[in-house]
């Protein structure tokens, strides 16, 4: 009677124990530093709880885990035309954080999604309202405004967008030839500007020197003589050397008295 009885009595015990292990392990989570639980008390909002041991009540309370780590994602590369019609592809990343847990679960269905697409559209938008010049001079400014945007948009899901940086900007061959073809006339008009300023310094040189020579004529006399020096030491058959006029003219001036007085 007694063995029966024990018998019957384990058979229960047995059972009951492991519906408890059952119960008891559905109802503790243990939830690292960097993770929070969203609980859900027979279908509503109870509380965020975490990090550490978290206790359930079986079939009444259900519980989303939400990472507060800042999550890095790419964006895809966009079609983006520009404000003077160019096409380009632009690819870019973002860094975002959940920080309202209790937000980011109930007010959006999958907020990574949500977020992957609005940055999608965002870069869209903002890259197509500037120009192809700003979009490769300016990213900075760029990067600040379309992290503005984000953030301003996914506030209401508890998500802060922290950083945004453009990645690539892929442009055609055809407007990579025209870019160097730019930068090249632009290069040219430099030489041109630094070449024209050489000469200006150069004339301005010249006609100090001139006024300075101007005053004593036979400082012009000595620096006539001093130039036939330097070509005379040039390994050269023929020489062309002018002959300044006003030389010429007082050679002639002191012999006309002479032959007058023949």
């Amino acid at each position: 009677m007694s063995a029966s009885f024990n018998l019957s009595l384990g058979s229960v015990l047995i059972p009951l124990l492991i519906v408890f292990i059952v119960l008891a392990s559905s109802a503790v989570r243990v939830l690292r530093e960097y993770e929070r639980a969203v609980v859900f008390q027979l279908g509503r909002f109870w509380k965020v709880k975490g990090p550490g041991l978290v206790i359930l009540i079986p079939a009444l309370q259900k519980m989303v885990r939400v990472d507060l780590r800042v999550v890095t994602m790419d964006v895809a590369p966009q079609d983006v035309i520009s404000r003077d019609n160019v096409s380009v592809k632009v690819s870019a990343v973002i860094f975002f954080r959940v920080i309202d847990p209790q937000k980011a679960i109930i007010q959006v269905e999958n907020f990574l999604m949500a977020t992957s697409q609005l940055a999608q559209t965002t870069l869209r938008v903002v890259l197509g309202k500037h120009e192809l010049d700003e979009m490769l001079a300016e990213r900075e400014r760029l990067n600040v405004d379309i992290q503005r945007i984000l953030d301003a948009q996914t506030d209401g899901w508890g998500i802060k967008v922290t950083n945004v940086e453009i990645k690539d900007i892929d442009l055609n061959e055809s407007m990579v030839r025209a870019i160097a073809r730019q930068a090249e006339a632009e290069r040219e008009r430099r030489a041109k500007v630094i070449h024209a300023e050489g000469e200006k310094q150069d004339a301005g040189a010249l006609l100090e020197a001139a006024q300075m020579l101007a005053q004593q004529p036979e400082a012009m006399q000595l620096r006539y003589l001093q130039t036939m020096t330097q070509v005379a030491g040039d390994r050269a058959s023929t020489i062309v050397f002018p002959l300044p006029m006003d030389l010429l003219g007082s050679l002639l001036s002191k012999n006309r008295p002479a032959s007058k007085s023949d």
